[in-house]
């Protein structure tokens, strides 16, 4: 028997462990995205079953689809249209990304590029209020906040965000500002650009992959916040959608499951879209950010 009959066996035995293997890889990422995505699909789910089934039925399909819960919703909630807080949960958002996105620029370039007196313990204090705990600092900002008479508005809500308090952002910021080259500061300078100007025509165009990874994880975050809105806001007409979605529940006087889960799905609704939008520049923020793992 010749070699070459020899080694084509082998070789197609080798391709075949090859095949078995990527099937066998292929068919277990299935099975974990399914388990994951269950509760989200099971949730979609329950959203079409009418009140008797909610908890009697425990399949995953309903057996008797209805859209009777989303009408329930879209009719009002406490009193309020739920695209008005919808719009509410809208501005909290919105405003936090652009208070972080400029805030937290600003310090990473500060902490990145400039020289000051005092700029390594001020970054070792910045980076160490990531450990710190939001209830340790949530007494003292209450009591700021309500001495200038800004509680019961969105501006608690925001404003922080305007003062790079997240240290996160800034660290991830700074990572990627070291990475950019120092000859483009100093063409900058030779044409005669200052600091600030510097930041906003040279360095601000590049941080593009960290500004978008800052807006979609503060977008996400402020999105879902029950806490500290729930501090803040008193006012129904002000309420976000966490807000309006615990409004909904306690107005009742039997447990509307149905209806919750409804608005459950339409509060998921924005960040999913969000997220698909975003998640390559994700990707690539946090791969160019100094982040890899």
């Amino acid at each position: 028997m010749s070699a070459q009959a020899m080694t084509r066996p082998v070789a197609g035995g080798r391709a075949g462990g090859r095949r078995v293997r990527t099937v066998l890889w292929h068919v277990g990422v299935a099975v974990v995205v399914l388990v994951l995505l269950y509760p989200v699909i099971w949730l979609v789910s329950t959203s079409f079953k009418p009140a008797d089934e909610v908890l009697s039925n425990l399949a995953l399909l309903p057996r008797h689809a209805t859209t009777g819960n989303y009408g329930q919703v879209f009719g009002g909630v406490a009193g309020y249209s739920i695209w008005q807080y919808l719009g509410n949960s809208l501005t909290v958002s919105i405003g936090a990304v652009i208070g972080n996105v400029l805030s937290c620029s600003l310090a990473a370039y500060a902490f990145g590029r400039l020289h000051f007196r005092g700029r390594g313990p001020l970054f070792g204090f910045m980076i160490s209020t990531i450990m710190l705990p939001q209830h340790v600092v949530l007494i003292p900002q209450y009591i700021i906040f309500q001495k200038l008479g800004l509680v019961n508005s969105f501006w608690p809500l925001i404003l922080p965000k305007f003062l790079a308090t997240d240290a996160f952002f800034v660290f991830l910021m700074v990572q990627f500002v070291r990475g950019l080259p120092r000859e483009l500061d100093e063409t900058a300078t030779v044409d005669g650009c200052g600091p600030f100007r510097t930041f906003w025509y040279v360095i601000l165009p590049l941080l593009r992959p960290a500004i978008i990874t800052t807006s979609i994880f503060t977008f996400i975050w402020t999105w879902n916040d029950f806490f500290t809105q729930l501090i803040y806001l008193n006012d129904p007409a002000k309420f976000t959608l966490p807000l309006a979605l615990q409004i909904f529940v306690d107005q009742t006087s039997k447990s509307a499951f149905g209806p919750m889960f409804t608005m459950s799905v339409l509060a998921l609704v924005p960040i999913g879209l969000f997220f698909l939008a975003f998640q390559g520049f994700l990707v690539e923020g946090v791969s160019t950010s100094g982040l890899k793992g």
